[in-house]
């Protein structure tokens, strides 16, 4: 078993990346070839040639500021690296990066030879893990970098939305909310990743159905500047239209502004399409869903409140 070590604790990171550690995450991890035989002064802070450290192919982050890392870079050509980078060993007496990918950039652009690295023996789950977790918690992954970083833990290591909150220190909700990121349109997908919509007009305009029916409305709120608001109001619109439709015999009563309101504030919470039938105080609530991916976020956010 691999020993437990202690590390510096940080605020900034909570419990997240240490309860992926060994020896505290619940579970070993798998044998390797490369983690096969114990390693002395593992956990000690070691200088590693920057050229044998390998990018590590779990990284969430798809872009890096190249502003933040040139400053970052002269900070560490003036004073070095403060905190080391985590990596595990690969064949060949090279090394793969765990986390501090910034770090690990801005000492080779600051012409570093050598980076100072603590060693770790970990499966690529925990590798993957500890990832997402820097990432989520130190440098704020666009929206759908961390959508598409759940989805990875999802598919490659079969975690539920309940295992993925608990590995990176999120409610079931949020998990829930940006995974349904991946049901909009690529062309929508990229707007949310350069920030020209938030992840607000995005769950607004999730209640829609068909993507179709959300690039357009996607097209019409940038090329308007709608606020998340006017976007939510947009997007009720589209749902709810006031013009009675053709063929229909009796005209419906008036919705009380009250109830009105109170389908608005659910449809907004669950980004469901919600009607509310009311009489006299007696009535029914229905929330209507096109995806069992939508059943199921709607189950757990019922059972989580």
């Amino acid at each position: 078993m691999t020993p437990s070590i202690e590390l510096p604790k940080r605020r900034a990171l909570g419990k997240g990346l240490e309860s992926l550690l060994p020896g505290r995450s619940g579970f070993t991890p798998a044998p390797t070839a490369a983690s096969a035989a114990p390693v002395p002064d593992e956990g000690k802070p070691r200088e590693i040639p920057v050229d044998l450290i390998e990018r590590n192919p779990f990284q969430t982050r798809a872009t890096v500021d190249e502003s933040a890392l040139k400053e970052l870079s002269a900070s560490i050509a003036a004073t070095g690296v403060v905190q080391p980078i985590l990596v595990r060993p690969l064949a060949d007496n090279r090394f793969q990066l765990i986390a501090g990918e910034r770090r690990w950039l801005a000492s080779k652009m600051a012409g570093k030879a050598t980076v100072p690295a603590i060693l770790r023996h970990v499966s690529d789950e925990q590798a993957m893990e500890i990832t997402i977790v820097e990432n989520l918690q130190r440098t704020d992954l666009n929206p759908m970098e961390q959508a598409r970083a759940y989805d990875r833990l999802s598919h490659h290591f079969k975690m539920t939305q309940e295992q993925m909150a608990q590995r990176t220190g999120k409610d079931r909700a949020s998990v829930a909310n940006f995974l349904r990121l991946l049901r909009l349109p690529p062309e929508v997908q990229q707007k949310v990743e350069t920030g020209s919509l938030t992840f607000g007009h995005a769950r607004a305009l999730l209640s829609l159905e068909s993507p179709e029916s959300i690039l357009k409305a996607a097209q019409k709120v940038s090329a308007l500047s709608m606020s998340v608001r006017q976007t939510e109001s947009y997007v009720q619109g589209l749902l709810n239209p006031e013009k009675k439709p053709k063929g229909e015999e009796k005209e419906k009563a008036p919705l009380d502004p009250n109830v009105r309101e109170a389908r608005d504030a659910l449809q907004r919470a669950l980004g469901l399409k919600v009607s509310i039938e009311d009489k006299n105080g007696r009535g029914r609530v229905i929330i209507e869903y096109s995806r069992l991916e939508d059943f199921d976020a709607l189950l757990e956010t019922i059972a989580g409140k």
